[in-house]
């Protein structure tokens, strides 16, 4: 391992979503990962191959056990970080809290969660989409109707998993200058919270209105909007600059001195059908060549199986395929030391043993 993390140790406690994200992020970079895993246990939802845990080989541990337990202190006694995503008071009940382990005090202990490690839902159960809402962010994001998920990326792993790892990266990074550790409280509601910074000082400056399809990000400028084609595909418009409208009209072959105002917001819903009816009379990868190199921003909307073999991702290797399986490359990406994807185990247990030898624990 040769990446920006390279020569850093971090254990982590197995879980779901954002914590094997922030490790798999770490991993990376350079870091040397071992997970803790319950023994035998099965995927959640029963993958047998998880793109999250790739990089870093694990080992199976019974915490409730006195065995389980020493490999577990040892290993965390040798490590730059702890990652784990239990309640609140699980991993002190364990004997594996912040305070537990005074032999290693430049340990950096991240802990993931929705609600963070205090306040009246801590103890609580929850999942992506109760933490966004609690935060303003779902209330924005959909149609007029009714509020609509962003699937999990912008709480479990834009507020949750990245945050995590970027204040285990700074917790690391400051043990380095003063030989002492601290906790990482990343709540995925504060980190969803910090996303919203942008759209809270629109609103605050009155240009941003608080509820949805009314605004320029929210799917009701005419310049900002999906629009569908006509083999049923769709095209994703951000002409937000004048310029980029103007390239994007000329495009379209419409005429803007045809064209009601688009500074003036009441015209946005005849605009909207107007680039609507133009859009419908041609296939999306005819409009994709319509664009191609072009500053119209306009891109087409890509399935899944469809986004790697872009020529522009293909080009920058923004997937790589790894044990079989396409997934995305390492970002961000480091000029001198970039990240890579390390064989290590990850179908197969590792020797507890032998982890414990090669960490000196």
């Amino acid at each position: 391992m040769n990446g920006p993390l390279a020569g850093l140790r971090v254990v982590e406690i197995a879980g779901l979503g954002p914590t094997p994200f922030a490790a798999m992020t770490l991993a990376d970079m350079g870091a040397e990962v071992i997970r803790i895993a319950r023994p035998g246990a099965r995927h959640l939802l029963g993958l047998d191959y998880d793109i999250l845990n790739r990089g870093r080989g694990f080992i199976e541990l019974d915490l409730k056990a006195p065995e389980g337990r020493e490999v577990a202190r040892r290993l965390i006694l040798k490590a730059d970080a702890l990652i784990e995503g239990m309640r609140p008071g699980a991993m002190e009940r364990l004997g594996f809290g912040p305070e537990d382990f005074p032999g290693n005090p430049r340990l950096v202990y991240g802990r993931m969660t929705g609600w963070g490690q205090e306040g009246p839902l801590a103890k609580t159960a929850g999942h992506d989409i109760g933490y966004i809402a609690l935060t303003g962010a779902l209330h924005a994001i959909g149609p007029e109707e009714t509020p609509v998920a962003p699937l999990n990326l912008l709480g479990d792993f834009g507020g949750g998993g990245i945050f995590l790892a970027f204040g285990i990266v700074c917790g690391m990074l400051e043990a380095q200058r003063s030989g002492k550790g601290q906790v990482v409280d990343a709540a995925i509601t504060d980190g969803v919270a910090h996303l919203m910074a942008m759209i809270r000082g629109m609103a605050a400056a009155g240009q941003w209105q608080d509820r949805r399809e009314s605004n320029i990000l929210d799917g009701a400028a005419p310049y900002y909007a999906v629009y569908r084609c006509k083999c049923g595909g769709h095209m994703a418009v951000g002409a937000i600059e004048q310029q980029f409208w103007a390239e994007l009209l000329s495009r379209l072959g419409l005429d803007p001195a045809a064209l009601p105002d688009r500074a003036d917001r009441a015209n946005w819903p005849a605009l909207r059908d107007m680039l609507a009816q133009r859009f419908a009379v041609r296939t999306r990868d005819e409009w994709t060549a319509v664009f191609d190199g072009s500053d119209a921003c306009a891109a087409p909307v890509l399935t899944i199986a469809e986004a790697p073999t872009h020529p522009h991702n293909a080009a920058r290797g923004t997937y790589v395929e790894h044990q079989g399986m396409v997934q995305p490359a390492p970002a961000p990406r480091l000029s001198r030391t970039p990240g890579t994807i390390a064989g290590a185990s990850q179908v197969e247990p590792l020797d507890p043993a032998e982890v414990l030898a090669r960490w000196g624990a």
